[in-house]
């Protein structure tokens, strides 16, 4: 069975198809009429006229010099309608205006109005009371106030969803339609498209579970334009992405600026989980040399598009690789021809993927000096961004400052890498801080946390610290566990 709502319309669903059953009243159910609705067809999703409320009104024909004053007087006595302006033209005459009054005025001779406001304003001009019908149609009512009508009584309606901002408007809604909506998939993305366009271009909803290597939803889309690519802008860095290719989550905005801002420049960073760059973009503006690595080449190819958008390739090394083999190669001691004693042999030469990784991110193996556009605070305290020279050490077994471990579904898994990885004789300065996102449930205490990282590191954490990033279910949420990397973790297990 449907639902009942206003002026008698069900939403039913029989033979796997939804209709909507339009009744005169919910008694006159064998004088309803039923229009077949493929949710599937965008076009005959709603009729939209059923959602018209009909106002009788009256209101105030008065001379337009006058509306400010009448405003005063008639306060509480107007229509008061969100988005709905309680004076308006009078399609008579350009010289007078309609002022409507509230649903509470019933009576034609104003008796619902006080005498004495009354008399005030007929003493300054000539009134006129006329009826006045207002129509509000589907355009005026909100995305929750016509889901809620079509619905099915019990089901939650969505109130949220992430919006990817493209340019200064939203260009994608991404939904997770819960299960028991999904037989309603397409009506909520019609309404929401609908109630949000042309901020809202395309509606997609994830399919499933990220299962999948690269850690992508899957998507499907709704309504709108069949594009996914968009482009973000965030605490001053462009972003531009094929949403269906690669990950990225808005509501993750803050974090991202809050630990690059414990970042200091001319510090070197290593993003073992990078994507197209939230962490590693931002980072390289602010003057760090970042080596940043993904698995999925698409987030790759966009990391170096926006690497170049933001004119930090210069500072910004990326790679395609496992983040093993990526941190590895990275604290891989490289002979110099005078800082080592012996030559390199053959059978250690990098060849193939790792010879494509030394390409493609320009290492040196001495000490640089390189011409890089850096975000400095100018009058009024903005960001403005100027060529600088900044001169680094690209000998990376010697020294990275902090390592980003941004998977938090399987990032401490990953620490055990870090068992003799930094080989002590050549490291210069302190130990990395670690970043290692991951989730908690409320079953699970950081003590738990802690236990597992320092197990995988066959080391003990000092002082780790906590950040609460965000919520991500009732009994889940996401957290940053910093920390400095333990001496005892670079013991080389290996004799």
């Amino acid at each position: 069975m449907g639902r009942v709502i206003e002026g008698g319309i069900r939403l039913i669903r029989k033979d796997g198809v939804l209709k909507l059953v339009i009744a005169k009243s919910v008694e006159a159910s064998s004088k309803q009429c039923t229009t077949d609705f493929d949710f599937q067809e965008h076009s005959a999703m709603l009729d939209e006229s059923k959602f018209d409320v009909h106002l009788k009104l009256w209101a105030l024909r008065i001379p337009r010099e006058f509306c400010k004053v009448a405003t005063k007087l008639l306060n509480g006595h107007m229509l008061d309608r969100p988005r709905i302006k309680p004076i308006t033209e009078d399609p008579t005459s350009e010289k007078t205006r309609y002022v409507i009054l509230s649903e509470r005025v019933q009576n034609p001779d104003l008796s619902d109005i006080p005498t004495k406001n009354l008399d005030e304003l007929k003493k300054l001009c000539k009134i006129e009371t006329v009826p006045y019908s207002l129509t509000l149609g589907y355009s005026y009512w909100g995305a929750d106030h016509v889901l809620k009508q079509i619905l099915p009584s019990g089901l939650e309606v969505p109130s949220s969803f992430e919006t990817i901002v493209k340019y200064s408007f939203c260009h994608i809604a991404h939904l997770n339609i819960p299960d028991e909506l999904l037989p309603y998939k397409d009506v909520i993305a019609k309404v929401i498209y609908d109630k949000n366009y042309p901020r809202i271009q395309t509606v997609v909803n994830k399919v499933g579970s990220i299962s999948n290597e690269f850690r992508v939803p899957q998507f499907e889309i709704l309504a709108g334009k069949e594009e996914m690519a968009t482009e973000v802008k965030q605490y001053g860095a462009t972003f531009k992405m094929d949403y269906g290719l690669v990950y990225w989550n808005s509501r993750l905005e803050h974090e991202h600026i809050r630990l690059v801002n414990k970042f200091e420049k001319g510090e070197i960073i290593c993003d073992m989980f990078a994507g197209i760059g939230p962490f590693a973009i931002p980072s390289a503006q602010k003057g760090c040399l970042v080596y940043a690595n993904d698995l999925n080449p698409d987030s790759v190819r966009y990391l170096k598009i926006n690497a170049d958008i933001n004119k930090v390739n210069h500072t910004l090394h990326a790679y395609n690789l496992d983040a093993r083999i990526f941190i590895s190669k990275l604290m891989q001691v490289l002979p110099v021809d005078d800082d080592m004693k012996k030559p390199k042999p053959e059978s250690e030469k990098r060849n193939g993927e790792e010879e494509d990784m030394n390409k493609e991110s320009n290492v040196a193996t001495s000490e640089s000096c390189i011409q890089a556009h850096v975000a400095v605070k100018t009058k009024g305290s903005k960001n403005k961004r100027m060529k600088t020279l900044l001169t680094f050490t690209e000998k990376s077994w010697e020294h990275i400052d902090h390592v980003i471990m941004n998977l938090p579904a399987s990032a401490l898994q990953f620490l055990d890498v870090f068992r003799g990885l930094i080989q002590m004789k050549y490291w210069k300065g302190s130990l990395p801080w670690i970043h290692c996102y991951c989730f908690i449930r409320s079953n699970e205490t950081q003590e738990s946390v802690v236990s597992e990282a320092e197990s995988l590191l066959n080391a003990k954490i000092h002082d780790p610290l906590f950040h609460r990033v965000r919520d991500v279910a009732p009994n889940k949420a996401m957290y940053c566990l910093s920390f400095r990397l333990p001496e005892e973790a670079c013991i080389n297990e290996v004799s």
